[in-house]
């Protein structure tokens, strides 16, 4: 079990933002190179050097952001409370609560997109993938060895320059030249990525604070309050639903898991079964408690023993 100062730790750590992102950037780097390492092999054909090229570089970029956003219960919160037109509307959305929505869902499209833009940075700055995505359209007629070959020639030679097969000595000489070019140019576009994604983040943070309702001191209350509420809230909800299960099952068994009371064990009816069969999930009409259990209705009224006509099991 994990002691009260090591918790504390963790708990603060994981309330840094810096913390989380460096984290996540680390670990994305690090499955980059172990994907390039095990997975990423240039086919060197004419037509379909660039097509595997860009899929590794930019697929994982948009699985990385797809799950960024996926897997913040956040980003469903939102959903559900703000964006969903098909549920009644139960309340009125005053425009604060869409400024505060805002700024959450820029708080997790910021964090979404750190690991796609890590990845895409440190794949630019490796430049394997988009060496090999580039094979195919490398400038060289100014070269003279290439003066006496055909254009579909100079294709196929080109498509084989990132498998550094065996060739001609000045055909050496070109494919080292072409392959720092394009290391040159894949590294000058991973530098600016970064620059427009530093430039951008201080932008948005900036412009955010600004157009924020709440002052520094609320908007820090603010984050700490919505961290607290659901943590509570979810250690209520777990336990409220462990009681509330509890009791009916007990008046479905006559017994509760774990207890030595089992005097009153019964088995239910077939109408029991048939009631737990059907769930009620959702707080509709004109029901202001709403149900959520599997059990159904019947099992959690006082009077199920006398209607059910379950068979007592007597000691």
């Amino acid at each position: 079990m994990m002691c009260p100062t090591l918790n504390s730790i963790v708990s603060s750590l994981q309330r840094n933002g810096i913390f989380t992102n460096s984290l996540i950037a680390a670990l994305t780097t690090a499955g980059q190179q172990l994907f390039s390492s095990f997975t990423f092999s240039c086919p060197c054909q004419v037509g379909k050097n660039f097509y595997y090229g860009s899929a590794f570089l930019v697929i994982p970029a948009l699985i990385l952001l797809i799950a960024g956003f996926a897997l913040r219960s956040q980003m469903w919160t939102i959903t559900g409370e703000y964006c969903c037109s098909c549920a009644p509307p139960y309340r009125r959305i005053s425009s604060l609560e869409c400024k505060l929505a805002c700024l959450r869902f820029f708080s997790i499209t910021g964090r979404a997109v750190v690991a796609p833009l890590t990845w895409l940075a440190v794949t630019l700055l490796t430049g394997t993938y988009y060496e090999c995505a580039a094979s195919e359209f490398a400038s060289v007629d100014h070269y003279p060895v290439f003066d006496n070959i055909s254009a579909s020639k100079r294709e196929e030679i080109l498509a084989e320059f990132p498998c550094c097969r065996s060739a001609p000595a000045d055909m050496i000489l070109v494919r080292d030249e072409i392959a720092l070019l394009h290391r040159f140019q894949s590294q000058m576009l991973g530098w600016i990525l970064i620059t427009l994604a530093t430039i951008a983040v201080l932008v948005s943070c900036c412009v955010a604070r600004c157009c924020s309702p709440l002052t520094s001191l609320q908007h820090c209350y603010w984050t700490s309050h919505l961290q607290n509420e659901r943590e509570l809230f979810e250690q209520a909800a777990e336990q409220h639903s462990r009681l509330l299960i509890m009791q009916r099952i007990k008046k479905l068994f006559g017994f509760i898991p774990g207890s030595e009371d089992v005097e009153h064990i019964r088995i239910p009816s077939c109408q029991d079964w048939k009631d737990i069969s059907v769930p009620t999930l959702l707080c509709v009409g004109d029901d202001l408690r709403g149900h959520y259990s599997f059990l159904g209705d019947r099992v959690g009224e006082d009077n199920e023993e006398d209607r059910s006509r379950g068979i007592e099991l007597k000691p």
